[in-house]
């Protein structure tokens, strides 16, 4: 059995998926990228910004399933280029207190609305 999470603390999907799925105590949450829930704007000001919306968007989808961050098991990090790497691990590695999951880090040719960054989480019940 699945169950679908969806919030409006963080932006609507914008294709035909889900912001995240419970199914069999784990929490599959799809890639987020840094538009504001609240304007549906990206956040670009620079990359620590954008890294920080992220992580808030990746934040209210686990509060949403009742889990924070200490529940992440697996992230994958997406960047625009590994130049990027240093700024946005300062601000992702903030978000986890001695209690670091699992990750992979990538760069890509290119992301959804051109941005910078992109992140996908696993976490358990």
């Amino acid at each position: 059995m699945k169950t679908v999470i969806n919030t409006p603390n963080a932006p609507a999907p914008i294709g035909p998926y889900s912001q995240a799925t419970l199914a069999n105590g784990m929490l599959f949450i799809s890639g987020q990228i840094a538009i504001v829930p609240e304007t549906g704007e990206i956040e670009v000001s620079n990359v620590e910004a954008e890294a920080q919306q992220v992580m808030k968007n990746l934040q209210a989808i686990l509060t949403e399933a009742q889990l924070g961050f200490e529940n992440v098991v697996k992230t994958t990090i997406l960047l625009s280029s590994m130049d990027l790497f240093a700024r946005v691990n300062a601000v992702y590695g903030s978000c986890f207190i001695n209690n670091f999951p699992a990750r992979e880090t990538y760069s890509v040719k290119g992301l959804p609305k051109n941005v910078n960054v992109e992140i996908s989480m696993i976490a358990v019940v």
